[in-house]
């Protein structure tokens, strides 16, 4: 009997969910016994042609990360759609924009300035942006469409099931391929990962005081935690409330609040609004204007609430 097919591929995103795969270590060699890798770009050489020629069915799987933003990654993913009957999102910036999804805070054309005019280590006199289309020694250089913004996944193509976090973790890989290798797939929609808020399995919960108040906030780029509090309790701002569980708590385990990667729990739509609520009530304030004073010194609140989210959010973008 012919081993299934698999497809990985790449939008916008770093390289991290390529070294998700790799980091299952001696696994790998148990994925690769049961399944034909039939794309990987990051470790095989494939040519667009080549799934091009794909019968429809043919490859039984598309774990597609990184986020959408030029017209190529556009085709690529309408192109793996069209041609696997199962696609899942693999990793917060396919799962819901990720950090790319940031720049939704601003325009295209601030990014754009932002990378080639402004950056300190660009010498850029002419400010020269790139183009669509160039003639260089009468040949047609054509590059992608650089998009007015960031979409994650699902809103370019249909997706199947989606495996959070930056980068999902290797138990969760294995998980997911055990899945789909014996057949017992959840419902078709859902999150691979497990229901509870990262707060529930977090190491510290103990440490969690009964009546929890910020007084002020703190960040961890001038001060150390405390390794054995919670840090919301210390007055860093901890997504793990508002932040669906399974990441294996690395990051608190590093003694670093959790960043929300692996996006909301079931129950809820919208990371950020969710920790908003949560936040607001734990204000350490009896007045509108003592709230406001101490909402005030929260650096970057769009960055820190929709780290991972903003593209897949209620906000979608700052501008439109």
């Amino acid at each position: 009997m012919a081993k299934p097919k698999v497809a990985f591929y790449w939008c916008a995103s770093c390289g991290g969910c390529e070294e998700a795969v790799v980091d299952l270590n001696e696994d790998i060699l148990k994925v690769v016994e049961v399944v034909d890798i039939a794309l990987w770009p990051v470790a095989l050489d494939f040519k667009k042609k080549h799934v091009e020629a794909w019968k429809p069915g043919e490859v039984t799987v598309a774990f597609i990360n990184g986020a959408v933003r030029t017209s190529e990654q556009e085709e690529w993913v309408k192109l793996l759609r069209s041609k696997c009957p199962m696609v899942i999102a693999f990793g917060s910036c396919a799962h819901l924009g990720g950090i790319p999804g940031l720049s939704n805070g601003t325009t295209r054309e601030r990014t754009l300035a932002a990378k080639y005019f402004e950056s300190p280590t660009v010498d850029n006199p002419t400010r020269l942006l790139p183009q669509r289309l160039t003639q260089v020694n009468g040949y047609a250089l054509e590059l992608p469409e650089f998009s007015a913004s960031v979409r994650c996944l699902n809103q370019v193509i249909e997706v199947d099931y989606y495996l959070p976090g930056c980068p999902p973790t290797p138990e969760w890989i294995m998980e997911a391929c055990r899945m789909i290798i014996t057949g017992h797939l959840p419902a078709k929609g859902s999150v691979i990962g497990l229901e509870k808020s990262l707060c529930d399995e977090c190491p510290r919960k103990e440490s969690k005081p009964e009546v929890l108040k910020i007084s002020a906030f703190r960040r961890v780029a001038d001060s150390t935690p405390d390794p054995e509090k919670c840090f919301l309790a210390e007055g860093y701002i901890c997504m793990g409330p508002a932040t669906r569980s399974g990441c294996g708590e690395r990051c608190i385990r590093g003694n670093m609040p959790c960043r929300g990667c692996f996006g909301p729990p079931t129950e809820s739509l919208d990371i950020g609004t969710k920790f908003l609520s949560a936040i607001g009530s734990l204000l350490d304030a009896d007045t509108e204007e003592k709230s406001a004073e101490l909402a005030a010194t929260l650096v970057d609140p769009l960055g820190t609430f929709y780290r991972f989210s903003l593209p897949s959010s209620i906000l979608k973008n700052r501008l439109g």
